[in-house]
């Protein structure tokens, strides 16, 4: 196989990763973080301690957490083609990739808020502060640099998770590599796919890098 004829395959394969991950990311942050955050408050000593239900969110993310993705994702056939009409193609995938980022990214934002100066959440409370102004005042903010770190560890862990998607019609530089590097034994093809995915998981990882650097250091100047 030829440059001219890999070319289109590879940025077809390209543009399809990056919706899958781009999409389903939005969906885990919208999902994960108030998870996370809700593991933090109900637990003991929370300000909305509540042990069964603390216990409940961490066994439903522990689940989750544990179930290898190529099973989840044929687990969840049925629940996909019923959201979106069809469990194959790009659109499809954001559904099984988004459920099972959501519990990883759950505990990232679990931990990253209790890294949050205890003192801070006290003095909060001790003027009177709602939920709402601990989490949007102090929380939020505090953590904000290890949850850029955590965003950007799911969204490394989402590409790897779309390349396992094209083994069941999920498009992508995954599906593009089984059909025509292994399956075709085209070798060329297979390795400029490796060197595409390593490439964009770089520029991913420098990006939230560069960005967990400057939050760090508006934090230290504030």
């Amino acid at each position: 196989m030829t440059w001219s004829e890999m070319q289109p395959l590879l940025t077809q394969g390209t543009y399809d990763t990056l919706y899958m991950v781009l999409w389903s990311t939005l969906v885990t942050v919208l999902g994960g973080l108030p998870i996370g955050i809700l593991l933090v408050l109900t637990d003991k000593g929370g300000l909305l301690q509540n042990q069964p239900l603390n216990k409940v969110l961490g066994v439903i993310v522990n689940i989750g957490r544990s179930l290898p993705f190529i099973i989840l994702l044929i687990f969840l056939i049925p629940v996909t083609t019923a959201v979106v009409g069809t469990f194959i193609g790009p659109t499809a995938m954001i559904v099984p990739l988004a459920i099972g980022a959501i519990p990883f990214f759950a505990r990232l934002v679990e931990t990253a808020v209790r890294e949050v100066d205890h003192g801070l959440i006290e003095a909060v409370e001790s003027m009177g502060g709602g939920i709402p102004t601990l989490v949007g005042k102090v929380l939020l903010p505090q953590a904000l640099p290890s949850l850029v770190a955590g965003v950007t560890t799911t969204v490394i862990t989402l590409v790897g998770y779309s390349a396992m998607a094209g083994a069941v019609g999920g498009e992508g530089l995954g599906s593009k590599a089984i059909t025509y590097g292994f399956q075709r034994f085209e070798t060329g093809f297979m390795i400029a796919t490796v060197v595409v995915l390593i490439a964009l998981v770089t520029v991913i990882q420098l990006l939230g890098d560069g960005a967990v650097r400057l939050l760090a250091r508006r934090g230290r100047t504030a």
